[in-house]
């Protein structure tokens, strides 16, 4: 049998980290398997998952934009994440060797600010994606107060909010900032390739927290305006690496070495 392998998935995918930090991994572990970046157009999303499936040695793959929601439509969904999430960054081999879909993202965001006082917390939301949902979701769990979404439908933000039970209002992606305790840019505006995500801080309290779920570039014009006006941050790797953990135990059976964590940041920022 061939060597193991996962993968990530997107267009673009050139800018992802994923691959340092699964055979960072590997490595660390002694695991003869490799992890891989593929760029899937959405058109070519079916036959690939088709085709992946049949391939004995595939142990899955991540999925990032822009295929979070129409990778639901390929595989199965024993975790009920279409209904509870509404969106799938995971795709693995359950103990029968079928292809199964599931989210990691949502904890993977929840954890760097697991800590942070979030019950009754005014939040900020940008974006109305994937990644959304997996914060949306988090967010529920967390009972916090209002949720301002910003996006560029108003009508399926407004679906989102009630999808996940949180009050809150709807704002177009250019509006000004309401005074929010958090603020979560969960789209891509900022990433390498894609335009700036300008945003006036200004509104926000000085005991906010600005979290980024971009990674690449690390410092986004997001956040170093939010270091600028002295406000904490979280910067994508928190969450990439975090949700990367749980799928890596999916793909290959072994929990990763996350007492490697600094090891791997200085990595992943060198």
């Amino acid at each position: 049998m061939s060597m193991l392998y996962a993968e990530v998935i997107g267009d673009p995918i050139s800018h992802s980290k994923s691959p340092l930090i699964h055979r960072f991994w590997l490595r660390k572990l002694g695991i003869e398997g490799d992890y891989r970046a593929t760029r899937v157009l959405p058109e070519a999303l079916e036959a690939f998952i088709a085709a992946r499936s049949a391939d004995p040695a595939w142990r899955g793959c991540n999925v990032t934009i822009p295929h979070k929601i129409a990778v639901m439509d390929q595989v199965a969904d024993p975790g009920s994440v279409r209904a509870s999430i509404g969106a799938m960054n995971t795709i693995a081999r359950d103990e029968s060797g079928s292809i199964m879909g599931t989210n990691t993202d949502a904890a993977g965001f929840y954890a760097p600010i697991s800590d942070m006082e979030l019950e009754g917390a005014a939040v900020g939301v940008i974006g109305s994606g994937g990644a959304a949902h997996a914060v949306l979701f988090a967010l529920s769990r967390c009972n916090v107060g209002e949720v301002a979404l910003l996006v560029r439908n108003p009508l399926k933000g407004a679906g989102l909010l009630a999808r996940f039970g949180l009050r809150g209002t709807i704002h177009r992606i250019v509006a000004p900032l309401p005074p929010v305790d958090l603020l979560v840019n969960a789209t891509s505006l900022g990433m390498v390739g894609q335009p700036e995500l300008t945003v006036d801080l200004a509104p926000l309290p000085d005991h906010a927290v600005v979290y980024d779920l971009v990674y690449a570039p690390l410092s986004t014009p997001l956040l170093a305006a939010a270091e600028k006006r002295g406000l904490a941050t979280v910067d994508g790797l928190e969450m990439l690496i975090g949700q990367a953990a749980l799928a890596f135990e999916l793909f290959f059976g072994a929990a990763p070495p996350r007492d490697c964590d600094d090891e791997l940041r200085a990595l992943l920022t060198a």
